[in-house]
């Protein structure tokens, strides 16, 4: 499969419009492919809560704590991945996703080593995401670009700790170095505001 693939930082409303289109399609996709995780989705994704995060999303990513990363291929978006800051020195990976149309371009690899290009100029030394254990494609594409899982946080609420895995990749070193900065503290957006 050949396309013309573009990777730009989001900058104007109409990126920022591209970017929610994608994660609405995020939130659909694991709908259709997981229906019997219907429960658990709708409890991260609450769709009220979700909402006000996506129209927020140029501020919760603003330049230069965060940006957001869009794929386009052959003129159309088809991806998207964006981060933020959780602590010094440390940047939270989010909403990673390449929708169906972008598939087997290799779009979610690009986007991730564009976001470590993006972070290591912004300062970060780290980055750490959550996910859930049932989209094991994407762990195959982080696992392949250097993160390793970390131990969950010790507070972490019982109907998630089977559900979700953390992971931690260190930007300025070769090999990476897994840290133990999951607590709640740091964590806050994932088990306060899920989205």
């Amino acid at each position: 499969m050949s396309g013309k693939i573009t990777v730009i930082a989001a900058e104007s409303e109409v990126h920022f419009e591209a970017a929610r289109y994608l994660c609405r399609d995020w939130v659909n996709w694991q709908l259709k492919v997981f229906p019997e995780k219907k429960d658990i989705i709708l409890s991260v994704f609450d769709p009220i809560e979700y909402a006000k995060t996506l129209e927020n999303l140029p501020s919760i990513h603003a330049r230069p704590k965060g940006a957001i990363i869009l794929a386009s291929l052959d003129g159309d978006y088809v991806g998207c991945v964006m981060y933020q800051e959780m602590a010094p020195k440390l940047a939270e990976v989010k909403r990673l996703f390449v929708a169906e149309s972008g598939r087997g371009h290799g779009v979610g690899h690009i986007l991730l080593t564009e976001m470590f290009r993006h972070m290591k100029n912004d300062g970060y030394e780290r980055t750490q995401f959550s996910s859930a254990r049932f989209l094991t494609h994407a762990r195959d594409l982080y696992e392949k670009v250097g993160f390793e899982e970390i131990p969950l946080p010790q507070d972490i609420p019982d109907e998630l700790a089977e559900t979700v895995y953390f992971m931690e990749k260190a930007l300025n070193v070769t090999q990476n170095q897994s840290s133990t900065l999951t607590d709640n503290a740091v964590w806050d957006g994932i088990f306060g505001k899920r989205n």
